[in-house]
């Protein structure tokens, strides 16, 4: 169902807000943990016990961190607190979470970059409230709730308090200014008031001492009154917690309004960056959706890193890179230009002050490696943001950190030996080496380069040549079959491994099922249940993890784009929809969706190696805004094709690229050069319905063979 949450979020933003149950995986939701298979339902019914900041996206397994500052609207005695109550009449805009509890009161949030605004409407009561709950975080599940280590509050009178809570080692501050003319504010502690106490502090909390603790504002409300809640966050105490809000809400004035404009805005900008035209609705709706979460994630926080005192940005939430450095980063890179500097060079900060560019960094103390996953993909968006020749980066210090983080954990293995196990960390290391070794050679260290090309051949260790597939080993979330057909720096090195293009094309037909004993689904054509029965092998499993991402892609290297654009083409027709279970598995922080987007354009970025693949776009025209202006994607002879959701009962035939232009010249490749796409241009694509001998000749580059041709 991939995971995702309806709450209020801020493009790149630092806070997010939605409603709270305590399920898996985000705070939003009805189901106990799992990771595979059908999930366990907690509750028979969509329920909130209040509403709490900051939510993974799209992420599987993780489930203690964030859901803090529980805020919960209450017309019940305080004893109440962490009672659930049904959610109704819910409705989500970008930048906009509202729905009604059955207790009668209305629910509306929307969020800034570090803020957040409730803003409650009540019945007519005689002692209404607003509960802060500090202690809260996690979920509410087995071995799930996540456990403050010290916190203090304080209020400060007059509608306004304070606090901070150590989480997973960071302290997350926040001052609010709750509209409460005529309200009483307290402190309270295990459900229980403190008349008259203004602060509360402690040194040492565990979970056999943990009680629930926060502050309170009460009092009479008539039929339809409205209390608005302001909070500013910031990772670094309370007074900049303070200025934050200040900065966006202004003070003591209603801003609910002011800052759902801003983030709507914001969110504007953002879509509007990228443009298509045609399709069908729901087509539509599912581009923009995906375009939508491709941009909630990583969290870019400028001046707000509690690791180093310095200012510049700070980005977290990169949950994990293994799911996004494929898609996601290169989408930032393209339409996000500045933030996507911003978390790179976060990311250096990162390596400079903790020890090593991280597979996964989360809001908590340490860098989060996920080593499990990958190795070393940071390279990958270095070496292409090098190679665009963007400033802001001392690449020189860069390079030392690549290197240095290039023999850490699996790597020094790696550098001893030219292998290591679990084998997909051979792929990683080999790889990463090759985008370092392109970082050196631009700065003139040759004899580095040279070194780090050597060892980045160390990839054939990783197959067997007896079977052209990778060696057995053990395989994180996937099998052989998924990892071989991985995009290497070295293509024309791996199809000669596999025996040549006709024994390596005949694999990945094999990988997606074509030829296979068709496993028939109701209402689906023989290109879906080819494709069925290739994951029923246990080989394709059909984009719902990380591995199969840029698979399709592999034909383009044997000389077979039309291959691409059946395997895509069936992709974006059965596997995404626009209602519930509209993704084929976790969205990952956007990975996935970022995966649809650039393949309803027509492209695939080859990242680590400044490329970009071409294939039959989805959309007759689309138009991305890159730094260098406008890059369009236009089409002649496209036609519409509806997608499942749609009540189709076969396949669309897929079109095919006959020709093709860049910028008026004839493109006979089906690559282009990254450049080709950031500094804009036009991209011309003739289509038609059979598969024509275009980009049967010439094949993307390759380390072994920079200019390949059949």
């Amino acid at each position: 169902m991939g995971n995702t949450h309806p709450g209020a979020t801020s493009p790149l933003g630092m806070v997010s807000a939605c409603a709270y149950s305590g399920a898996y995986p985000t705070g939003y939701g009805v189901y106990a943990k799992n990771t595979e298979g059908v999930p366990e339902q907690m509750f028979d019914r969509l329920e909130a016990s209040g509403f709490t900041h900051f939510q993974q996206s799209g992420t599987g397994a993780i489930r203690k961190y964030y859901n803090y500052v529980r805020v919960t609207p209450m017309v019940q005695p305080l004893d109440d607190l962490g009672q659930s109550w049904p959610l109704e009449d819910e409705r989500a805009e970008a930048g906009y979470y509202a729905a009604n509890l059955d207790t009668g009161v209305r629910c509306e949030i929307t969020v800034g970059e570090k803020v957040a605004v409730h803003r409650y409407t009540f019945p007519d009561h005689h002692s209404a409230r607003v509960v802060i709950d500090l202690s809260c975080g996690g979920l509410a599940i087995d071995l799930g709730r996540t456990v403050p280590l010290r916190a203090q509050a304080e209020s400060m009178g007059h509608g306004q308090a304070q606090g901070t809570v150590v989480m997973e080692g960071i302290p997350l501050s926040v001052y609010i200014e709750v509209d409460s003319p005529g309200w009483r504010q307290m402190l309270w502690y295990d459900r229980r008031l403190i008349p008259g106490g203004t602060r509360l502090d402690f040194d040492s909390i565990r979970h056999t001492t943990l009680r629930p603790f926060g502050m309170l504002f009460m009092g009479p409300t008539r039929a339809g009154q409205t209390i608005e809640v302001r909070m500013g966050f910031s990772l670094r105490g309370r007074e900049q917690a303070r200025e934050n809000l200040l900065r966006e809400c202004g003070t003591g004035q209603p801003a609910f309004e002011t800052v759902r404009a801003r983030t709507r805005a914001r969110w504007r900008d953002h879509l509007g960056r990228i443009q298509v035209d045609g399709g069908s609705p729901a087509r539509r709706t599912v581009m923009a959706t995906a375009l939508y979460h491709s941009l909630i994630k990583p969290c870019i926080a400028d001046d707000e890193s509690p690791n180093w005192p310095d200012p510049g940005p700070y980005a977290f939430d990169i949950c994990t890179m293994w799911d996004i450095y494929k898609t996601q980063m290169p989408l930032l890179s393209a339409i996000a230009p500045d933030r996507y500097g911003d978390l790179l060079d976060s990311l250096i900060r990162v390596c400079e002050e903790e020890g090593n560019f991280p597979i996964g960094y989360r809001m908590a103390r340490g860098a989060d490696r996920f080593f499990r996953q990958a190795s070393a993909l940071a390279h990958t968006g270095l070496a292409d943001v090098h190679a665009l020749r963007r400033p802001g980066i001392d690449w020189t210090w860069a390079l030392v950190h690549m290197v240095d983080d290039l023999r850490r954990l699996y790597g020094e293995d790696f550098w001893e030996h030219g292998v290591v196990h679990p084998i997909t960390h051979t792929l990683d290391l080999a790889y990463a080496h090759h985008c370092t070794a392109q970082v050196a050679r631009a700065l003139n260290d040759h004899r580095l380069a040279a070194d780090l090309e050597r060892r980045s051949g160390g990839w054939i260790n990783a197959f067997d040549p007896a079977t052209g597939l990778l060696k057995d080993s053990e395989f994180y979330e996937g099998g052989k079959w998924n990892y071989s057909f991985r995009l290497l720096h070295d293509m024309a090195g791996r199809i000669g491994l596999a025996g040549g293009g006709r024994a390596f094309v005949s694999m990945l037909d094999r990988f997606f099922g074509y030829g296979a004993e068709p496993v028939r689904q109701p209402g689906r054509g023989p290109d879906a249940a080819e494709m069925a029965a290739g994951y029923a092998l246990n080989r394709f499993e059909g984009l719902n993890n990380e591995p199969d991402m840029e698979a399709p892609w592999a034909y383009h290297y044997a000389g077979r784009p039309d291959r691409t654009a059946e395997v895509v083409n069936s992709a974006l027709t059965w596997q995404f929809g626009s209602g519930p279970g509209g993704l084929p598995g976790n969205d990952d922080s956007g990975g996935l969706s970022a995966w649809y987007v650039w393949a309803s354009l027509g492209l695939f970025p080859v990242a680590g190696q400044n490329l970009f693949l071409v294939n039959t776009p989805a959309f007759a025209r689309s138009a991305i805004q890159v730094e260098g202006g406008e890059f369009v994607i236009e089409t002649s002879g496209h036609r519409e094709s509806p997608i499942g959701v749609d009540g189709i009962d076969r396949d669309p035939p897929p079109q095919y690229v006959q020709s093709a232009t860049l910028n008026g010249k004839a493109l006979r490749a089906t690559h282009l050069n990254a450049a080709d796409v950031h500094q804009g241009g036009r991209l011309h694509l003739r289509l038609g319905p059979e598969p024509s001998t275009w980009g049967h000749g010439i094949r993307p580059p390759s380390l072994s063979d920079p200019h390949p041709s059949s």
